[in-house]
């Protein structure tokens, strides 16, 4: 399938949709935190990231979903830092810690031929929202020098519907979290304000860009979008409001991940006050997860009982 960024390409759009998101970096409002810092001059906010994106490895990822992996694996590049404060990351070392080293967007550029080159199905931003401008820019770089498979933007779902709208004919998978329905939760886990209203109103665009999930003849995933819940203990992640916002919003022909691979990580694990989120979730919980969707006729799905518990294995980025 032909990418659709191709054709803004080709048309000079990209460029200007490039340029456009580069000025924003000068009162950094990429996401829902606005925090208006000076990020062309250096300054940075609670990304902690200013002019050049940090990238803590990238590989060929078998461990995503099947549509998205298949069987040649998804190039994945994933970025340091992030717009989210989760206390139970399971990738703080470099989400949370800063992990990884600066890169220009010409080596990005390079990531993601060489991803390409590994006759990867797709290429998988990992935390992309805080470095949109700079990804866009590497995309002018590699585009021209071969760059042509399937773009995914993959998200702990913390957006701003009105930057996802400027990515509408860029990007062609979109693999966004829907990780609480209540905003106290959200606030409490993972540092974010009124996560659940920028949450719903961002997978909403996503899916009016893209629509239900487009495979090729081999089941890869060319087009669409797949929501990812991670069940949390204790019912805090409102995984029925969830699934009632799928169902009604969207369409009970969305796929979905559910995911059950929780472990208390980071944070979660070692001070008090997170002590409720401080266990693996029960074999009964993830059942009635799973319940839920069925009895809302939500049927397109996968289980995903460990994805995400392995050690990144991919090439790292050394410091300089």
């Amino acid at each position: 399938m032909y990418p659709s960024y191709l054709n803004l390409y080709h048309d000079g759009i990209l460029a200007k949709i490039t340029g456009r998101f580069f000025s924003m970096l000068g009162s950094c409002v990429l996401c829902p935190r606005k925090c208006k810092v000076n990020r062309l001059h250096g300054e940075n906010g609670m990304c902690r990231t200013a002019l050049n994106p940090k990238v803590y490895s990238y590989m060929v990822h078998h461990g995503e979903e099947p549509p998205i992996s298949g069987s040649n694996g998804s190039g994945t590049i994933f970025f340091s830092n992030c717009t989210m404060g989760c206390v139970y990351c399971q990738n703080y070392e470099f989400s949370q810690l800063g992990g990884g080293r600066e890169v220009d967007c010409e080596e990005l550029a390079g990531f993601m031929l060489e991803l390409q080159s590994l006759q990867c199905h797709n290429i998988n931003f990992v935390t992309p929202t805080h470095v949109i401008p700079q990804i866009l820019k590497a995309l002018l770089i590699a585009i021209p020098k071969g760059l042509k498979i399937p773009l995914v933007y993959n998200t702990g779902g913390y957006e701003r519907s009105e930057v996802i709208k400027l990515l509408e004919g860029i990007v062609d998978i979109y693999l966004p979290d829907m990780r609480y329905a209540d905003a106290n939760m959200a606030r409490t886990y993972s540092c974010v304000e009124d996560y659940p209203g920028y949450n719903q109103e961002a997978v909403k665009e996503m899916y009016r860009q893209v629509g239900r999930a487009v495979f090729d003849g081999q089941g890869i995933l060319t087009r669409g979008m797949i929501i990812r819940h991670l069940v949390l203990p204790g019912s805090v992640s409102g995984t029925e409001e969830v699934m009632r916002f799928i169902a009604k919003e969207l369409s009970k022909e969305s796929y979905i991940s559910l995911m059950s691979q929780y472990n208390p990580y980071y944070k979660s694990a070692q001070l008090p006050q997170y002590k409720d989120i401080a266990r693996r979730l029960s074999i009964a919980e993830y059942q009635s997860a799973q319940q839920v969707m069925e009895k809302l006729g939500l049927e397109n799905g996968w289980v995903q009982e460990s994805r995400g518990l392995e050690k990144l294995a991919g090439i790292h980025i050394k410091p300089r």
